[in-house]
């Protein structure tokens, strides 16, 4: 299978994908990808550098005639999601991604694909192996962790890079032109809670499935649902008409995809089962409505468990229940200033509740600071009305675009000369490197493109291989055209 995506054009840009697809890469264990990079850049004989937290940085000398141009910096990140099938049996600590082409595109069997960001590190490798393609002098920056807190980009020391412009390849649409992002913060609610002895007599196993989920800030504006507010939903929806024990719930995995299954335990009394389960029938029928567009596969299956020993106390399930309700999902606020721009956002990403211990994540996203911590203020006061203890990490700044840039024109002049069409130029409601590296080096102009990547941060990720095509061609004429 993964052989025939090396035969795709370009091919040495496949042929990278492919081999970098083969070693797994999760973010806070890029050891083998850091190793496996390194080795590709002495290989090549070119200065490379890892620094103390694994970013690798290989550095060519400008081709002849492009001695004059100003140094760039390409920019990739090593790292990618790892999120799978409930039903994929499939180990990502020790196999590769397999790849397979669907007509125009080239996605993964029940996995996420690892296009973001594999597809610009492998497009940067190709032009570090090239013979025959023209560019300035040129800085290739592989970073780590940027899926999980952006510690490779945090820890990037001042002075390192020398280029005065930076191509992030980490745009996933290829009519835009990033020249903005949103930063974010971690937000972690933990606690401990009593727990009682059931006094239902009957287990049940309740799992909302087939979300579409997806990136936490790119695709946050699209209306999708949320596995764990809809658990939650349905378990307050119970509390109405019956007495119920939750012995756990489990939902989401990664801060930054739009959770898209959850699984939780209650017990009930035996009498009520039909209604129980006619009530979760009813709701779940609601639900499959509201979400036909977006979650076309929204499911909600209730099966036997067998008896938990504990449940939560009925004073903490009632307090529960209540603060995951009032925690936000989706849009906060659109920005004032640049139409159809999220400004503010939360993902609640992650819910684990079991054995008397709780844990619940959240990511929230901003292009202003202030509203950003004013809502994460919010959602930790929210949880604090269970008991939790609310702790922020992972913070990092958004970066302030700046159109008038001399890179911004140079690209914006060369999408209409070779599409006939304007590029987008934009700001995104995603996070990406280039604020944070933007504070070191607060002279480089920057701005950010790739190929059309969809279904990012999820197993329906996919890369449209024409579009590799349309921006790989864009490149090597960007390349040609960096200013004096």
């Amino acid at each position: 299978m993964n052989d025939a995506i090396k035969q795709l054009a370009p091919e040495p840009l496949w042929s990278y994908f492919t081999e970098l697809n083969a070693i797994p890469r999760a973010s806070k264990k890029e050891q083998k990808v850091v190793a496996w990079m390194k080795a590709f850049g002495e290989s090549l004989k070119l200065e490379t550098t890892v620094d103390e937290v694994g970013n690798v940085i290989i550095r060519k000398p400008a081709t002849k005639g492009m001695e004059n141009r100003q140094p760039i910096v390409m920019q990739s990140h090593l790292d990618m999601v790892h999120q799978k099938n409930r039903d994929s049996n499939f180990d990502f600590d020790t196999q590769g991604i397999e790849m397979y082409v669907d007509g125009d595109w080239v996605k993964a069997k029940g996995t996420t694909l690892g296009a973001d960001n594999g597809i610009g590190v492998a497009t940067i490798m190709s032009i570090l192996a090239s013979a025959d393609i023209a560019h300035p002098a040129l800085e290739a920056l592989f970073t780590i962790d940027e899926e999980t807190g952006m510690t490779g980009a945090l820890s990037l020391k001042p002075g390192m890079l020398h280029g005065n412009i930076m191509l992030n390849l980490d745009t996933e649409e290829d009519t835009d032109l990033t020249i903005g992002c949103a930063g974010g913060v971690d937000i972690t609610a933990q606690g401990d809670y009593e727990q009682v002895a059931p006094t239902g007599n009957t287990a049940l196993r309740i799992m909302v499935k087939g979300l579409t989920g997806g990136h936490s800030g790119g695709d946050i504006h699209l209306g999708r649902g949320n596995a764990n507010k809809l658990m939650n939903r349905i378990l307050f929806n119970l509390t109405k008409d019956f007495t119920i024990g939750i012995s756990s719930i489990d939902g989401g995995s990664l801060r930054n995809a739009i959770p898209r299954e959850s699984v939780a335990v209650v017990t009930i009394a035996d009498k009520d089962q039909a209604g129980v389960k006619e009530s979760i029938q009813k709701l779940a029928a609601t639900l499959q409505d509201e979400f036909k567009t977006t979650d076309p596969n929204l499911a909600v299956t209730v099966d036997a468990e067998s008896m938990p020993a504990k449940v939560m106390s009925a004073d903490f399930q009632y307090k529960m229940l209540r603060a995951v309700y009032a925690c936000p999902f989706g849009i906060y606020r659109m920005s004032p200033e640049i139409s159809g721009l999220v400004q503010t956002s939360n993902n609640l990403s992650r819910i684990l509740i079991k054995d008397g211990n709780y844990s619940l994540q959240c990511l929230t996203r901003g292009s202003v600071d202030s509203e950003k911590y004013d809502l994460a203020d919010a959602i930790s006061c929210a949880f604090g009305l269970m008991g939790a203890s609310s702790k922020y990490s992972g913070e990092y700044p958004g970066w302030q675009p700046k159109p008038d840039s001399a890179i911004v024109k140079v690209m914006s002049d060369l999408y209409k000369q070779l599409f006939g069409e304007s590029a987008h130029v934009n700001a995104v409601h995603a996070g990406l490197e280039c604020g944070i590296i933007g504070g070191n080096y607060p002279k480089m102009e920057m701005i950010s493109f790739g190929p059309n990547i969809f279904g990012a941060h999820s197993p329906d990720e996919r890369v449209q291989i024409s579009s590799v095509q349309k921006f790989w061609k864009y490149l090597l004429e960007t390349l040609k055209n960096i200013p004096e």
